[in-house]
């Protein structure tokens, strides 16, 4: 704009010389005021333009029409494209404790004077919170559609502007069409975007909606039947104040599904999709332990995308082994460079973690493989046969123990180390220091750092309990591929040629091992 006022100005005093030098043979006033009255005109016109695109920026709220202010907000032009809920608790699979804690909640919605002639007052803030792909949405949307109630959706991130005044103001907003609207559902996703905890530091503007939100949730609780749920990976990043009782005073934890909310998951998936008949749901959930409800969804499509693919009329074995081997491993590399040499490194790596897993019974080994996926050259498939959430020292040593054999392997059948083994060596590491310092189970109980700001005080004795850990673990892996040679060196011989080992073939060189043992 500023350049625009610059080539006027020189424009004019350019034309006022050409006045000067013809005004001997015109009229000086009528060459003078057509050029003024142009630019006159054309200031006005980008002065009340200007004006206009700033009264937009600023109040993005409001709307003038027929001379009255209506309160069309942010949020409110979004309700033309939020599509109804039609979903409810039968779309949600597993969950069944989370379920069953939050149909207090719905009946209240539908039901309010039955509580209210009780006094009793229902939780009007609810925190899901836990890792990502849990499902935390799909329940705010489900606890919606069984109440009939309307669902806001929102994101904390919606909240932040560098604008003074305009997160504060849709935060009002928002709540103010939800009371409009009510019974409603008011969801506010990544909520740590906006509620994180203040200091010195904070963005004014940011505490300003943060502070908006609080005097809302304390405010509108006794005049209308409207629910707020939030969504967080993060509870740790939130606002004390946030998290007192009056504002949200429900918290649930939504956590990756055990194996029956996995089985129930698959379930739900697949219903129409065509199986084989040798599809067993049962071993899929058995094989995807740690899993969240996304990835779970992810696999079931992968796999259809996959018979699709080879165009086959319906999802057999082969193509969920695939879609959870991309899932877990990664993109397979189809046109890999990798040398020889660098192949029979990674086959006796990958041989010597298959033959110390399945000697020290560390999960079930399901597939071996040297072909490149991601940043890895080769990998060994594993899961548990069944959920696990307490582990003993022993177990914890021994997971150390599987991630430092394929570097053992290396140094016994090639004379030297490689690259290959640094994630396996800060996997283990990270192990060792949990053994040590979160579980207490190291040999001196004063390296138990509880309160991680202890951490520096005890770090020269911590370095070195860990050192001799990893030593032991090391000494012991060392010591399980010699007492195994001939086995690692079939399987690696085995990689070399075929590049993959299914858990059948291993078995098979296994058990051969223990018939030779026993004659």
């Amino acid at each position: 704009m500023k350049n625009k006022y610059f080539y006027l100005t020189v424009l004019f005093f350019i034309y006022n010389i050409i006045i000067l030098i013809i005004s001997n043979k015109y009229p000086l006033s009528l060459l003078f005021f057509v050029p003024m009255l142009f630019y006159a005109g054309f200031m006005l016109k980008t002065f009340f333009s200007y004006k206009r695109k700033n009264k937009d920026t600023s109040n993005m709220f409001i709307e003038e029409s027929n001379g009255n202010v209506n309160s069309t907000s942010y949020f409110e032009k979004k309700k033309a494209d939020e599509p109804k809920i039609q979903i409810g608790f039968d779309d949600v699979a597993g969950l069944d404790e989370i379920k069953e804690d939050l149909m207090d909640v719905i009946d209240f919605l539908n039901n309010e004077e039955k509580y209210r002639s009780m006094d009793a007052k229902v939780p009007r803030g609810i925190l899901l919170y836990g890792p990502p792909g849990t499902g935390k949405t799909l329940i705010a949307k489900a606890i919606a559609g069984e109440a009939k109630a309307t669902f806001i959706y929102s994101s904390g991130s919606e909240f932040v502007e560098k604008y003074v005044g305009v997160g504060a103001k849709r935060v009002r907003m928002i709540f103010e069409r939800a009371k409009k609207e009510a019974p409603s559902i008011i969801f506010i996703d990544e909520i740590d975007a906006l509620g994180a905890k203040r200091n010195t530091e904070s963005n004014n503007e940011k505490d300003q909606t943060l502070n908006q939100l609080l005097i809302e949730l304390d405010g509108f609780n006794n005049v209308s039947n409207v629910i707020v749920i939030a969504a967080t990976n993060r509870m740790d990043l939130l606002d004390e104040a946030l998290l007192r009782p009056g504002r949200f005073d429900r918290k649930i934890y939504v956590g990756n599904p055990n194996f029956h909310s996995r089985l129930e998951i698959l379930k739900v998936h697949t219903k129409n999709k065509p199986l084989d008949k040798k599809v067993q749901l049962n071993d899929i959930a058995t094989k995807t332990h740690g899993f969240s409800g996304a990835q779970l969804a992810n696999i079931a499509n992968e796999a259809a995308l996959k018979a699709v693919k080879d165009k086959s009329k319906k999802i057999n074995v082969e193509n969920f082994e695939f879609a959870i081997e991309k899932i877990a491993a990664g993109l397979e590399v189809k046109h890999s460079t990798v040398s020889e040499k660098e192949k029979k490194i990674v086959a006796f790596h990958e041989a010597g973690h298959a033959v110390t897993a399945k000697i020290l019974n560390i999960d079930k080994v399901q597939k071996i493989s040297i072909i490149p996926r991601d940043k890895a050259l080769g990998y060994v498939l594993k899961f548990p046969t069944e959920d696990k959430f307490l582990y003993t020292k022993m177990e914890l040593c021994d997971k150390i123990t599987v991630l430092l054999a394929g570097r053992a392997s290396e140094e016994i059948f090639l004379g030297e180390v490689s690259t290959g083994a640094s994630n396996d060596l800060k996997e283990s590491t990270n192990i060792i220091y949990e053994i040590i310092c979160s579980y207490g189970m190291g040999k001196n109980t004063k390296n138990t750092c509880i309160d991680e700001r202890l951490f520096k005080y005890f770090l020269s004795s911590i370095k070195d309990e860990a050192a001799e850990m990893a030593k032991d673990a090391y000494e012991k892996a060392l010591s399980l591929i010699r007492q195994n040679e001939t086995v690692v060196i079939k399987i690696a011989e085995y990689l070399i040629k075929n590049e993959t080992m299914n858990a059948e073939e291993l078995d098979e060189l296994m058990d051969e091992k223990k018939k030779i043992a026993i004659i």
